[in-house]
Order: C-alpha cells, then structure tokens, then sequence
C-alpha cells in the first residue's frame, strides 16, 4: 500500500497524561475552593488584572457522594463581549485525587475517544483538550481572582 492510500491511525489516549491533567485539575479546583469571607466558603469570585474587571466566576456544587463530586464552574459575567462564557460540569474524585470534566455547556457528555470526522466534529482528543482549557482557566482563576466586594471586609476605624 502505498504512504497516501494507508487508513489514518486511530487516536489512542495517553493515560498517563490525562492522570496528570486531573492530578492538576484537584489541586488547582482544591486552591481555589479554599476561598473564604467570615468563615464561609465563597462559591463566587471576580476576576480583575490590576484595575481592570474581567468577570466573575461561579463554582456550585451539584451533587455529593461518599468520595465524589460534581461542581458546576461557570463565568456567569465576563467584560468582553468575544468570549463565551465556560460552563463545564466537572467530576471530583477524592479518594485518588483527581477531577475531570464529564460535560460542557451542560448539555452533552464528552467521549473519551472520538472518530474523525464526526457529526459534531470535535476532535478525537476533545477530553484532553477540555481538561486542558479547565487547567488553563482554573490557572487563569488562581492568578486574577478576588473576593467579590460585598464579601469585602472594611472598617471604618480611623476615618473622620
């Protein structure tokens, strides 16, 4: 056969890398969730690169199990008008450490391996690159987010 009539290679996930992207995700997801205003937990948060606002993020937690979770994370506001705002269901393993995105947009789950072309066209690595972009948003989180303002602590001693 020759090299422009052979089948193209299916796609096969590299394990390894996808235990390490959910490894990162459970501790970048573990940081962040360590928000606190008064002793509660803050489950939203705005982002702001030095005087600039550029949104505000929502973690809400849908479901608890004996050694899982399942947290919704979406930007319910953003400052540009070119972004759509992410919202993607992620599964928290506690007992091996790990998180993984099982959907987006809530609406479809995400097959570890697709064909290529499919009806939706997404990738044959659409898992790892999902998990990918929850790392770099969640890295993104853990840079540029504050506390919301009305969690905000002020006093107004020594102010006349």
């Amino acid at each position: 056969m020759t090299e422009w009539a052979m089948k193209p290679r299916r796609y096969v996930p590299d394990l390894k890398r996808f235990g390490a992207l959910c490894d990162g995700n459970y501790m970048r997801l573990h940081r962040l969730r360590k928000l606190e205003a008064g002793g509660q937990p803050v489950c939203e948060f705005e982002l702001h690169r030095q005087d600039q606002y550029l949104g505000r993020v929502r973690i809400q937690v849908l479901q608890v199990a004996k050694f899982t979770e399942t947290l919704l994370l979406e930007q319910i506001h953003n400052a540009g008008r070119w972004l759509n705002n992410p919202q993607l269901t992620v599964r928290v393993y506690h007992d091996a450490a790990m998180a993984e995105v099982i959907s987006c947009y809530r609406d479809r789950q995400i097959a570890p391996v697709n064909d290529y072309p499919n009806r939706f066209m997404h990738h044959p690595d659409e898992k790892v690159q999902v998990n990918s972009f929850l790392a770099d948003w969640l890295d993104y989180c853990l840079r540029f987010g504050h506390l919301p303002m009305e969690h905000s602590v002020w006093s107004g001693e020594g102010v006349d």
